[in-house]
């Protein structure tokens, strides 16, 4: 079925939302919900289609194009298709690196625009933004070198005529600007107080793979983000309610990851005991899988 399916998309224009939205949502779902052997012969299938991966290029740069609704809580089927649109690429980005497998044409994204679609937000709805941070992630995880993706709108520090220390900064984020950097830590930081559970898990995973990225580039300036000291006050914030609060997903992961980069003055020994005396007592068979897990690497990393 992925022959014709994807030979359909790629005979599609991006405003044929009826046939692309469950056209597209079919390919990613055989990207997922297969055995590794036929998804690696599913992503060779896709990556050869030229058409399609036409076809995505003109959806992701609808993204850009496109006029923020005046209501963002609705999804409109315009906006469907692109959270289908970016999710698929960012599968796509993934597996083409797992299998290492041949592309026949690249994709084409301005990481300006991407930063600024989370930084800015812009009325977009939550599904989007979740959809695009899914694409940064796979980006960043792969240090932005995918042999399936240009990225264009690079920061560049040529034309200077001295090395500054934070045009030096600047070089060894390439292609992150430090402001950028910054910019997009405080914007996920203000995601994160919406409470919306799907975004919280988006956001918190987008700043590990920040983090991660940061660490291998820049260490001081990978601590010095996990160290802000706005952080704590997010976890007051993310605490404001609940009398097992200390046991949601975002706050735990949130919690292992200050962990990881030792930001002792974001979480105490006093938290850490606090979840320890809670796991305790809470029942764990019944609690639900996103908090199990994200409770698993939190012990681990204690």
């Amino acid at each position: 079925l992925l022959f014709p399916v994807s030979n359909l998309c790629g005979k599609c224009r991006p405003r044929d939302t009826d046939l692309l939205q469950p056209s597209l949502n079919f390919l990613y779902w055989s990207l997922h919900q297969t055995t590794p052997c036929s998804q690696q012969r599913a992503v060779a299938v896709l990556l050869s289609n030229v058409s399609l991966l036409d076809l995505l290029q003109k959806v992701l740069e609808c993204t850009w194009l496109r006029s923020p609704p005046s209501e963002p809580v609705y999804l409109s089927p315009e906006d469907a298709l692109l959270c289908s649109g970016w999710l698929l690429v960012a599968s796509l980005l993934l597996y083409q690196h797992r299998y290492n497998t041949e592309v026949h044409q690249m994709l084409s994204v301005d990481l300006t625009e991407v930063l600024n679609a989370a930084i800015f937000r812009k009325k977009k709805p939550i599904l989007l933004l979740v959809s695009i941070m899914q694409f940064l992630r796979s980006v960043l995880r792969q240090n932005f070198s995918s042999s399936l993706l240009v990225i264009v709108g690079q920061n560049t520090t040529q034309g200077a005529t001295e090395p500054q220390p934070s045009l030096l900064q600047d070089a060894a984020l390439h292609p992150l600007a430090t402001q950028q950097v910054f910019s997009l830590v405080v914007s996920l930081q203000n995601l994160l107080v919406h409470k919306d559970l799907l975004l919280s898990q988006a956001v918190v995973a987008c700043l590990e793979t920040l983090l991660e990225y940061l660490y291998i580039k820049n260490q001081d300036v990978a601590l010095h983000v996990a160290s802000q000291p706005w952080h704590r006050f997010l976890l007051f914030t993310l605490l404001d309610g609940g009398q097992k609060s200390l046991l949601q997903p975002a706050v735990l992961r949130l919690m292992t990851l200050f962990l990881r980069y030792q930001s002792s003055n974001i979480i105490s020994q006093k938290e850490i005991s606090q979840i320890l005396q809670e796991a305790t007592e809470a029942n764990l068979a019944e609690l639900p899988e996103a908090t199990s897990r994200a409770l698993h690497l939190f012990l681990c990393q204690v």
